[in-house]
């Protein structure tokens, strides 16, 4: 079962907005796409992996804390008494090894070996297991989720795992004891107690409230939109339409994301969708899904 679903990222989902809202350097550019591709890859993983989700324990995007330093894992996978640390790559193109170095086949650049975050993974694994009580076998595997990835010199008895590879990884995974399940359960919900929501590391540009790009963007193109009808707004860009409420409570949510730290007030609502002529249109759907503090001008809104 997937005991811990995956979730889409908080520092995703702001990049994605500030990637809208505001001019992103080159290097910031690359990390918000390596974002997305790797996001898309882990659902593409959790997709192939629900076969076998009644007959293994699963827990996706840990991000775990040992001996004070931080480690995420991708998958944990647990069966048949046995962890399996599962990290997914999305490395597209020819790549090689020699020795312990890896490089990129077209320009020569050497890269950060993946095995050595893996094993680092597995050793703080091992000693978190045995502060809660656990000593179990641990199998850690390096999944590439993408057909068009080619890795020349890769050692044979590695635990590297190609796409095409993939099924048949999964497949091992068969129905197994139903008390060997329960006791897995109760490991599952420790580890998962451990998980800690917000990472102490971020990759997020610098940014201010005043220099971000003002107005409703679309869910769909992420262009924002101009077209705002009496009960819909609509894309001029991709044709999609929603409703007027709906959109303006999107575009909270994502001033609340980006500005956790500022209140939601009427005021700051109205400047922030831009395109919503009426302050008591937004006063009026604030006051419908929020409790408001105050009265006065300097009143805000919370959740009910």
């Amino acid at each position: 079962m997937f005991y811990k679903p995956r979730f889409e990222p908080k520092e995703l989902r702001m990049m994605r907005h500030l990637n809208t809202r505001m001019k992103l350097n080159e290097k910031e550019v690359k990390n918000y796409l390596t974002m997305e591709k790797g996001y898309e890859d882990e659902k593409k993983f959790d997709e192939m992996s629900i076969n076998i989700s009644e007959q293994c324990t699963i827990l996706n995007d840990l991000l775990l804390e040992n001996s004070n330093s931080v480690f995420q894992i991708d998958s944990l996978f647990i069966y048949d008494g046995t962890i399996h640390i599962i990290n997914i790559k999305n490395f597209e193109g020819d790549y090689m090894i020699d020795g312990e170095k890896w490089f990129i086949v077209a320009n020569k650049k050497e890269i950060s070996n993946p095995f050595l975050q893996l094993n680092r993974s597995e050793s703080l694994m091992r000693r978190l297991l045995k502060e809660i009580g656990y000593n179990m076998p641990i199998k850690t595997h390096l999944v590439f989720m993408n057909p068009d990835f080619i890795l020349y010199q890769a050692p044979l008895n590695s635990s590297i795992i190609f796409y095409s590879q993939l099924n048949r990884f999964l497949n091992q995974f068969k129905p197994g004891n139903a008390h060997q399940h329960e006791k897995h359960l109760v490991l599952a919900e420790k580890v998962a107690s451990l998980h800690m929501k917000d990472s102490p590391y971020s990759n997020l540009p610098e940014y201010n409230y005043e220099q971000l790009v003002k107005g409703i963007t679309c869910p769909m193109c992420f262009t924002f939109i101009s077209d705002v009808g009496k009960e819909k707004i609509t894309c001029n860009r991709c044709g999609f339409q929603e409703d007027f409420e709906s959109a303006i409570l999107r575009s909270i949510e994502e001033y609340r994301l980006l500005f956790p730290e500022r209140r939601v007030t009427t005021e700051d609502i109205w400047e922030w969708c831009k395109v919503i002529n009426s302050r008591k249109t937004i006063r009026r759907i604030l006051k419908g899904n929020f409790k408001r503090i105050g009265h006065s001008s300097s009143s805000h809104f919370i959740d009910i």
